[in-house]
């Protein structure tokens, strides 16, 4: 696996960088965001791991760049905690978002799981959400609810084949992991989701990094369908779709 590291602090960038090659991965590293943007479009890269303090332009403009010319999966790696900031990361590709310090192993997990949601994307689009496959190809088998082509929720049309999400038929423009997350809440419409089960269907089976990432997709989710009551909250369990009408 091969991961491009963008980052011009090299307290940070060195011991990151061996940190990963003793798990096995190769490690490519630049400092500044046109490296990282010439780097990528030479070279292919599994993921990329972006820090938004960069010295020649805003993190936030690197991300957007490299989502527009490839689906290569981006975590950005920042100290930057605050929710906005995440939003924003999330709202312009990103895949993932952690927050300096963090812990090797959870970047390395988190890496794992960003990769391999990418990589089963010819799986069959009528196969269930939550049997062998969640749209990721992974996730534990619940058995009850099976994924269909396109969903109609009111005025909401999820289409899983084309991976494409319109509200009163405009078209709203969705990362990759926001459309797995309303993809399995429009799957079973109306039916409360545990958070547990959003994870590890959506995120990875085996997740157990910061539930903050759940919470902070579902805001971005909500502000991009327009109206925040699409996704009800329900205290202490989960999330559930349903339609602006109820």
């Amino acid at each position: 696996m091969r991961v491009l590291i963008v980052e011009d602090d090299d307290a940070i960038a060195t011991p990151l960088a061996k940190g990963l090659e003793r798990e096995g991965l190769s490690v490519d590293r630049v400092e500044t965001g046109a490296d990282a943007l010439e780097r990528s479009a030479a070279a292919s890269f599994d993921v990329v791991l972006l820090d938004l303090g960069l010295p020649d332009r805003d993190g936030f403009d690197v991300c957007r760049e490299l989502r527009a010319r490839s689906d290569v999966p981006i975590i950005v790696v920042t100290a930057r905690s605050e929710e906005v900031d995440r939003v924003v990361g999330l709202e312009l590709g990103a895949d993932d978002y952690i927050v300096k310090p963090f812990g090797l192993r959870e970047l390395v997990a988190r890496i794992r799981a960003v990769v391999r949601r990418r990589t089963p994307a010819a799986a069959d689009d009528t196969a269930p959400l939550n049997g062998n496959g969640n749209g990721n190809g992974h996730g534990p088998d619940h058995g009850s609810v099976h994924a269909v082509s396109v969903v109609e929720v009111g005025a909401l049309t999820v289409d899983r084949r084309t991976r494409r999400v319109t509200v009163d038929d405009d078209l709203v423009a969705l990362t990759p992991k926001e459309f797995d997350l309303l993809a399995f809440l429009a799957d079973d419409a109306g039916a409360v989701r545990p958070r547990q089960e959003l994870l590890e269907n959506v995120w990875d089976p085996h997740w157990y990094g910061p539930t903050k990432t759940l919470d902070v997709h579902v805001a971005s989710l909500r502000k991009k369908l327009g109206d925040p009551g699409w996704i009800e909250t329900v205290r202490g369990v989960g999330f559930r779709l349903r339609a602006r009408a109820e």
